[in-house]
């Protein structure tokens, strides 16, 4: 059973105590947050962050929110050594990237669905007529009769514009 980040009955130091070669107190700031069985998780954090800021950090939050602090110092850590240039950001960069290349292929999708309703529309044989002025719209009164033409356009889809992001500045 674990307590704290250690085993009950257990004199193991935590995983931060045991990288920093120091034995661990019992009010250690790190030991709920960095246990003995998951070193790699405070190796990280403490080469990207070092020990001193991360203990001062944590020592100045309220000690709800260092549990949050810490999975956020951990997910930027294992980033930044993924990826030592960007970190997380070069991840988020790449999501973003993708996000544009999916939205560009549902607008091409779409203007083909659009397209081919259009066509299906077009070749229905019982459309009725609206040769009649009787028959017409007050609208279409005023304007000459292109409908053929209206439905043999092919949609055109501006794709110099679909690769930017919303987001980029």
């Amino acid at each position: 059973m674990k307590e704290g980040g250690r085993k009950v009955g257990a004199v193991s130091p935590c995983a931060a105590c045991k990288l920093l070669r120091r034995k661990c107190a019992a009010d250690c700031v790190f030991a709920p947050y960095f246990p003995a069985d998951e070193p790699q998780k405070f190796a990280n954090v403490h080469r990207v962050f070092g020990a001193s800021n991360v203990n001062k950090m944590l020592q100045e939050l309220p000690v709800h929110q260092r549990s949050d602090a810490v999975s956020s110092m951990v997910y930027e850590a294992n980033a930044r050594v993924r990826d030592p240039v960007y970190g997380c950001v070069g991840a988020i960069s790449s999501l973003q990237q993708q996000i544009d290349a999916l939205q560009t292929q549902l607008a091409l999708a779409q203007a083909e669905v659009v397209h081919m309703r259009v066509r299906q529309f077009a070749s229905i044989p019982n459309q009725p007529a609206i040769s009649s002025p009787e028959n017409a719209s007050p609208s279409s009164k005023f304007i000459p009769s292109q409908t053929k033409s209206l439905f043999a356009m092919d949609m055109v889809v501006d794709q110099s514009n679909m690769g930017e992001s919303l987001w980029s500045c």
